[in-house]
């Protein structure tokens, strides 16, 4: 159907393609049908990432382990502070740890239950984590209830401990398969969610997590050339949707730039801001190593922090290459 649509309208058509747990091999047969669609003339392409996609369980967002407990329930409203003085009181941790979930939720229960999948996050994140790191497995080695390791993670830092929960691209409990999507070559690295979910997902630094883990510190299994992932983060996605007058370092070109400090650049664990209208809460997650961002030649940021710079314009439609004269 959807190169049925590509045809029709002679247009470039993208779908994300992810790995899923029910059919963990279902996107290779995707992945081929775009190769032939690709390799006949029809402008198709996947877009894929370098993470799991995974829900960011804690006490300060949208939900953890303990959303549907009646106990829970009790002190949902409260004020952050007080439900967490709350979650500290003996009495109430212990009727909460020997409640189940008050759910028939498949969701709730395939997730928020499901400890052999869920891990602690950390900072810096851990996003290929090895099944001994689940509270499932840590549960085993401490003699403590995977609740009860949930509880105490999210109550670390003032309440701002986080658990992670990996539900695309890790059915077989690694990353190499999204290696694999990664480098086909009718793929474009996409997918970083950054405004939707704003309580519950932070896939935002999805281009971070290339540049470290992909090219320095993946430990598991096969790295990814340095200036692979900068072309493919850069001239490639540009290319994909037509904006064409960017991506190359080159005279007359968009002068967008990131400064780098490699060796110290950190991605760290996303945190909790309440900045959203009427104090809404949402995911952020920053790093350092960002030396200065440029935008068409200004300096938007230095080291992190904005300088006031707002050169940015809105973007109408595909733009032409540099020497590039309509007819």
């Amino acid at each position: 159907m959807l190169r049925r649509i590509a045809e029709a309208s002679r247009r470039p058509l993208s779908i994300s393609l992810v790995q899923n747990e029910r059919a963990p091999a279902a996107w290779r047969r995707i992945l081929d049908l775009i190769e032939r669609a690709s390799a006949e003339g029809v402008a198709m392409r996947a877009q894929v990432c370098g993470r799991p996609i995974g829900l960011v369980l804690g006490l300060r967002l949208t939900m953890n382990p303990f959303s549907t407990h009646p106990s829970h329930r009790e002190i949902a409203h409260l004020p952050i502070e007080e439900r967490l003085a709350r979650l500290r009181d003996p009495d109430l941790r212990a009727r909460l740890l020997a409640e189940e979930p008050a759910s028939d939720n498949s969701f709730t229960r395939g997730v928020l239950a499901n400890f052999a999948k869920m891990f602690p996050l950390g900072d810096p994140p851990d996003y290929e984590p090895t099944p001994d790191k689940s509270l499932a497995a840590l549960s085993r080695e401490t003699g403590k209830r995977s609740t009860e390791l949930a509880l105490d993670l999210m109550l670390e830092r003032a309440g701002r401990g986080l658990l992670y929960f990996p539900f695309l691209n890790y059915a077989e409990g690694s990353l190499d398969p999204s290696l694999e999507m990664m480098r086909h070559p009718d793929t474009v690295l996409g997918l970083g969610d950054g405004g939707a979910h704003v309580g519950m997902i932070s896939d935002g630094s999805f281009p971070t997590t290339m540049l470290t883990h992909w090219t320095r510190d993946r430990s598991r299994g096969p790295k990814l050339p340095i200036e692979w992932v900068v072309k493919a983060q850069c001239r490639d996605t540009a290319h994909a949707v037509g904006l064409d007058d960017r991506g190359y370092v080159k005279r007359g070109y968009k002068a967008d730039l990131n400064v780098i400090d490699y060796d110290r650049l950190t991605l760290h664990a996303p945190d909790v801001a309440y900045d959203l209208p009427a104090g809404g809460r949402r995911l952020v997650q920053r790093a350092d190593g960002y030396v200065a961002t440029v935008v068409s030649g200004a300096i938007i940021y230095r080291d992190g922090e904005p300088t006031g710079a707002l050169p940015g314009r809105l973007v109408r439609g595909p733009q032409p290459p540099l020497g590039f004269t309509p007819a």
